[in-house]
């Protein structure tokens, strides 16, 4: 996608002006636009990141672009944040750390393939300006999982309820497969992807979740030197659980909600660790349902939980927002942002943060079909959540 072609769509399509409630970055378009992430910067602008091309892993034009919004106006036209030539660039994730450094993560798909993807990182200091970051430092980031990553794998598959799943009567049973191939030196440093927002613990350590789709299952991504160097936690393992969403209690432990994308019923799915992200439990099924598609946490000011995620076990055309007041105990309320009709409309990976004004932010991926595609923003309150429109 050459640059030339970015300004002549946002020429014909301007970005939507933005207040209160639900709008658009910017009008439904022909490309594939998906996987927004959010946050807010020091000086109270909101930043936002997407990728767009003519597809997603093997489209070689994808891109990450950009756009900000400052306090109260409207969202600018996008910008590049990030293209490698001729490989797809994907699943971007923003985070400002507690120095008030920004930090841009994302995969490279490389042979088209999910499972080959590379994990970058570029960090900014000089982000108050118009347009894009200028970025001062960008580097790979390569995880080596040692050989108790298949260890931990084979123990949780044991712990888990249920029967061993397999594919058909000839082949051999998934927990298998997984493990043999956690055996591999090479396959176990390769494909871990991002998707969810990163959390920073009181003690500085920043946690970035990581999935990945060659194993199916999930892991953390450990910096306890401000995102210079990284370790692998050991592996959050269950059958299908990916693109972990962190928040932690007030004891300290560490909880990942996740997509599931196992055996059915499709049901999002948590797992916890005890000692800040390094060690986790087995995954297992909440009451949620999830119909294969992204969610997200975030804890607010107050200590309350926002989830926003897609609420069927099938299709993406419902989106929906939940309180809990109890660590993720229950979920009190439940209002929708979109619902629509099965095959009229795809709403879904969806980031959610608070703003230090209060607000709540949510930027979520719009698929109109032959309207086409954009990202769609929501500002809300705790408020507009509790007056819900169905209990869970």
């Amino acid at each position: 996608m050459s640059s030339f072609l970015i300004s002549f769509l946002f020429f014909l399509f301007p970005a939507a002006g933005q207040g209160q409630g639900v709008s658009d970055l910017f009008p439904p378009q022909p490309l594939h636009v998906h996987s927004s992430a959010l946050v807010e910067l020091p000086g109270g602008d909101l930043l936002c990141a997407w990728f767009a091309g003519s597809g997603e892993r093997q489209a070689d034009d994808v891109r990450i672009l950009g756009a900000r919004r400052h306090r109260g106006g409207s969202w600018s036209a996008p910008f590049l944040m990030a293209d490698t030539p001729d490989h797809p660039d994907c699943n971007p994730v923003l985070f400002v750390d507690r120095d008030s450094t920004l930090h841009l993560f994302w995969v490279v798909v490389r042979a088209h393939r999910w499972e080959a993807s590379l994990l970058k990182h570029r960090i900014s200091h000089d982000y108050h300006r118009e347009g894009a970051p200028r970025w001062s430092w960008q580097d790979e980031i390569l995880l080596q999982p040692g050989d108790t990553f298949a260890a931990v794998i084979c123990t949780r598959f044991r712990q888990m309820a249920g029967p061993d799943l397999a594919w058909a009567e000839y082949a051999p049973p998934y927990e298998e497969l997984i493990h043999r191939a956690a055996l591999d030196p090479i396959k176990r440093t390769m494909g871990w992807m991002t998707r969810t927002l990163p959390l920073q613990l009181s003690s500085g350590r920043i946690l970035l979740p990581l999935y990945s789709d060659g194993y199916n299952l999930s892991l953390v991504a450990i910096s306890d030197d401000g995102g210079r160097r990284w370790r692998a936690s050991l592996p959050i393992v269950g059958r299908g659980n990916v693109q972990p969403a962190l928040v932690q209690k007030d004891d300290g432990t560490l909880v990942a909600w996740m997509r599931d994308n196992g055996d059915a019923p499709g049901r999002i799915m948590v797992a916890e660790s005890k000692d800040d992200g390094f060690t986790w439990s087995a995954a297992r099924k909440t009451g949620l349902p999830n119909p294969g598609s992204s969610v997200a946490l975030t804890t607010l000011a107050n200590g309350h939980w926002v989830m926003v995620y897609n609420d069927t076990e099938a299709g993406r055309h419902s989106l929906a927002v939940s309180l809990s007041t109890d660590e993720g105990a229950s979920w009190c309320c439940t209002r929708h942002l979109e619902r629509t009709p099965p095959g009229k409309g795809s709403f879904s990976y969806p980031t959610v943060i608070q703003s230090r004004d209060g607000k709540i932010h949510i930027t979520y991926s719009c698929d109109l079909g032959e309207q086409g595609e954009t990202i769609r923003h929501a500002s809300l309150d705790e408020k507009w959540i509790r007056k819900g429109d169905h209990k869970p």
